[in-house]
């Protein structure tokens, strides 16, 4: 699992350099990956960027669905964004991309 968090914090650096924001290396520092039982959540400047499911034991979610977050401690629980096991998912710098 580390291996595709590291992808997707490498893709969120790629997006924000793409934007002509700034620069990526300033902006990697930024970001910090918080383990918890549950949900892996990634902090992009103390907001929360968005949670990645962490169990096999989820009623709703698989391991590795990305979820928007609700709050700065739990994420939206109506439909993931993506997958970062299964990939093809799409990234912004700002947060997860929304439902198509």
């Amino acid at each position: 699992m580390k291996q595709h968090i590291d992808e997707l914090v490498s893709r969120i650096i790629d997006n924000y350099a793409k934007t002509g924001s700034g620069s990526g290396e300033d902006f990697a520092k930024t970001i910090e990956v918080v383990e918890g039982r549950k949900y892996i959540k990634v902090v992009q400047n103390h907001s929360v960027w968005g949670f990645i499911v962490a169990t096999d034991n989820d009623k709703k979610f698989k391991r590795g669905d990305i979820l928007k977050p609700a709050s700065f401690s739990s994420p939206t629980r109506n439909h993931a964004r993506g997958n970062i096991i299964e990939g093809g998912y799409p990234v912004h710098w700002t947060g997860p991309a929304y439902m198509r």
